[in-house]
C-alpha cells in the first residue's frame, strides 16, 4: 500500500539510532517485527525486544525472526504500549513505527516509554503525516481515502481496517503539534524529519 516507501522509511530511522551506538532497544507495537529485523541487519550487536497487544501478529513476526536468524537477539512479548512491564531506566533507545496514532491514551503511551528510557536515551517515532503542499496533499488524501480501502477489500475481503487508517492519521497530532506534545512532557532536543513531501514524520528525542 506504501508503494514499497516504508522499507525506505525504515532504513532513515535505524540510520538515525545507529549513531547512538545502542546495546538495547524496545520496540514498541513491533506488529510483525518488521522494523526489529531492520535494526538487526544494521545494528549486529544489539538486542531488541518488542512488544505488541496482538498476538497474533506476533506469531507472524517469530516466524520471520527465525528465518532471518535473529532468534537470539530479538525477543517478542505481548504487551499493552500504555502500561509496559519493564523497569524504569532499562532501554537505551525506544522505537515504534506506526503506532502512536493508534494509542489510546497518547500522552500515557509516551510517558511509558519515556519511563523505561534511561536518562539521556533516544525515542524515535515514525508516524504518517499529513503533506502541506495543496496539489500533493490532495492526491494523498484521494489515494488514503479512496484506493488504499478499495485495494484492501480486494486483497483482505475486509476494507475496515483500511477505511480506519486514514481516520487514523488525520486524527494525530502530526507536525508541530506532537512536538509540543514531546516537549511539554519533558523530552529535549525534539526533532522532526519529515519524509517524502510529509507522507511520514521521524520524530526524534531525549529523555
Amino acid at each position: 500500500m506504501s508503494l514499497n516507501l516504508d522499507h525506505h522509511w525504515r532504513k532513515v530511522l535505524v540510520k538515525g539510532i545507529k549513531v547512538v551506538n545502542p546495546d538495547n532497544i524496545l520496540d514498541v507495537a513491533t506488529g510483525t517485527a518488521d522494523l526489529s529485523i531492520a535494526i538487526a541487519k544494521e545494528l549486529p550487536q544489539v538486542k531488541i525486544t518488542g512488544v505488541d497487544i496482538a498476538e497474533k501478529m506476533l506469531e507472524q513476526g517469530r516466524e520471520k525472526i527465525k528465518k532471518n536468524g535473529f532468534s537470539n537477539r530479538i525477543n517478542l512479548l505481548t504487551g499493552d504500549a500504555e502500561n509496559l512491564e519493564f523497569d524504569n531506566n532499562l532501554f537505551d533507545v525506544v522505537v515504534i513505527s506506526f503506532g502512536v496514532r493508534n494509542f489510546e491514551n497518547l500522552e500515557q503511551g509516551l510517558k511509558e516509554m519515556k519511563r523505561v528510557l534511561k536518562q539521556g536515551g533516544v525515542l524515535t517515532i515514525l508516524e504518517f503525516s499529513i503533506p502541506e503542499n495543496f496539489a500533493f496533499r490532495w492526491i494523498y488524501l484521494f489515494y488514503f481515502k479512496h484506493i488504499v480501502p478499495f485495494m484492501g477489500r480486494l486483497v483482505s475481503g475486509n476494507s475496515f481496517a483500511y477505511k480506519y487508517l486514514p481516520v487514523s492519521v488525520g486524527n494525530f497530532p502530526y507536525g508541530k503539534k506532537f512536538v509540543e506534545i514531546l516537549v511539554n512532557l519533558g523530552f529535549s532536543k525534539v526533532s522532526q524529519k519529515r519524509l517524502n513531501l510529509g507522507i511520514c514524520t521521524i520524530y526524534s528525542c531525549i529523555k
